[in-house]
């Protein structure tokens, strides 16, 4: 058997292990934790063939979106046939979205069911950044989880990245456990946000992985911002509503929370960290972003459950250098598990997401604009949404400089139906659409989220109900429903 020193190489030579017409199964989450030396070396392979007149081309599955060293050369190398199911680089969406690229956009908890029961195509090859890997086939994965678990035991061969800039106190955050597939499922064992149910490695045959390739480079993730105005005036509506429902007893104190990727999520959780209200929280998420290290330092974080630490390269070095003292406030699962709504339901996970549009009967799209262009994804908002105890959808009232509403009679494509929601969120207020049909939705949204300057045109759509005298639950006159959309495709404004 090939001893592990002979499986050391170089990108480029593991590149070569890589066929045209290849299913990838990479790691990484939300631009964490992935591959970054073997995809340029395997888009430098593709242009050198491309330039031959030769063909190159293969499917690349991931846990979520990578970084621009992954998915970013890979797009412009003309390298990617299919991707699945999540992404968010500005080249690999353009290519998707001029139809260069076949793009399946998938609830982030049914990926790897569906690659282990083969409704989709086995990985032939895993390729997946870790800490360490050991001669009998333990691979300590590096900062996500994601779909990495699967994509090892499914391929047919392995290369392994292994980054140095992290150090050996990081093994053990992993619990890489996965639940069977029916008809042999059984209950998650997870109780509480702390429980670790499964190993901290990976166990692979060791006769499948062909090439190691030593790298030293941090996950790209711009730097944290501080929040502004508008994403924290959203952050305090958030907070209060929770305190005033606790002290309704609607809601009970303690419960874990789960929290989107961008600004107002952020803000969210700072704000959380000087909230005095608030004892020690505690996260059962996707991702950990760079704003729990102010709930860290303010001794606000409890417990962390996730499958990715997101952070900027400067929070990256901050957690390394205070690894041995935060280690144990963390635990990266595999997404199937971090996003399952079984666990989800049984914690009573408060959720928070951020949406790019709202309609005023409740429904939310996340992933499309103007209803065709992709924008990263649906992500894992509907595994949280759907099986959350109590759920927000958070966004500014207005976007492009207040020249588009994000309110508007009707979402130009449904992620989250009406029967998924519960909250909507802006600046402008808060909205609490449980137990309301569809016309009292639509005058709370109006009136409590949608910005001034768009308020009249959404209550002017209501009225056609009263003056064309026609029965319907639904008030929605299709002749209107979409001049917003279509004023802002033709001049970019909504005014």
């Amino acid at each position: 058997m090939q001893s592990f020193s002979q499986k050391i190489m170089s990108a480029e030579e593991a590149a070569e292990w890589i066929q045209h017409g290849e299913v990838l199964g990479i790691s990484g989450f939300t631009l964490s934790g992935y591959p970054k030396a073997v995809p340029e070396a395997l888009a430098k392979k593709a242009m050198n063939m491309h330039a031959k007149g030769e063909e190159f081309k293969v499917s690349v599955f991931s846990g979520a979106s990578t970084g621009d060293d992954c998915d970013g050369v890979l797009a412009r190398a003309g390298a990617i046939q299919m991707r699945m199911p999540y992404q968010s680089n500005p080249f690999l969406r353009k290519a998707i979205n001029e139809g260069h690229v076949q793009y399946i956009d998938a609830h982030l908890s049914v990926m790897a069911p569906m690659v282990r029961s083969r409704a989709l195509p086995k990985p032939s090859t895993a390729l997946i950044e870790c800490i360490a890997v050991t001669p009998e086939g333990r691979v300590y994965l590096s900062a996500s989880g994601g779909n990495s678990t699967t994509y090892l035991e499914c391929a047919d061969q392995i290369i392994l990245e292994i980054n140095t800039i992290y150090n050996e106190e990081y093994i053990g955050i992993h619990d890489t456990f996965i639940a069977a597939l029916p008809p042999f499922a059984r209950a998650i064992p997870i109780q509480k946000v702390c429980d670790r149910v499964g190993k901290p490695y990976v166990q692979v045959d060791p006769k499948k992985i062909k090439a190691i390739v030593y790298t030293e480079s941090h996950d790209r993730v711009q730097s944290f911002e501080e929040p502004d105005a508008t994403s924290k005036h959203i952050a305090f509506r958030i907070l209060d509503f929770i305190n005033h429902e606790q002290k309704k007893g609607r809601l009970p104190a303690g419960l874990a929370y789960q929290s989107g990727v961008g600004n107002v999520a952020n803000a969210v959780l700072c704000e959380m960290a000087s909230d005095p209200r608030l004892n020690k929280i505690n996260l059962y998420t996707e991702v950990i972003q760079e704003a729990v290290i102010p709930l860290l330092e303010a001794n606000k974080l409890g417990f962390a459950s996730g499958t990715a630490l997101t952070l900027s390269v400067e929070a990256q070095k901050h957690l390394k250098s205070n690894i041995s003292q935060w280690k144990n406030h963390f635990i990266l699962r595999q997404q199937e598990i971090s996003n399952h709504p079984e666990v989800i339901r049984r914690l009573g996970i408060i959720s928070m997401n951020t949406a790019l549009e709202m309609d005023i009967f409740g429904n939310v799209n996340s992933s499309h604009v103007n209803g065709s262009s992709i924008m990263n994804g649906i992500g894992g908002s509907a595994d949280y949404a759907r099986s959350c105890y109590l759920g927000f959808f958070m966004t500014p009232s207005v976007a492009k400089g207040g020249t588009l509403s994000t309110i508007v009679p009707m979402v130009s494509h449904v992620d989250h139906t009406d029967h998924d929601t519960m909250i909507f969120v802006t600046e402008q207020g808060l909205a609490d659409l449980r137990a309301l049909d569809p016309m009292g939705k639509a005058k709370r949204v109006i009136e409590n989220c949608a910005h001034p300057d768009f308020r009249p045109e959404l209550l002017s759509f209501l009225k056609f109900h009263e003056k064309q005298q026609k029965k319907g639950r639904l008030p929605i006159d299709l002749q209107h429903a979409f001049d917003m959309h279509i004023r802002a495709i033709d001049s970019n404004s909504m005014i």
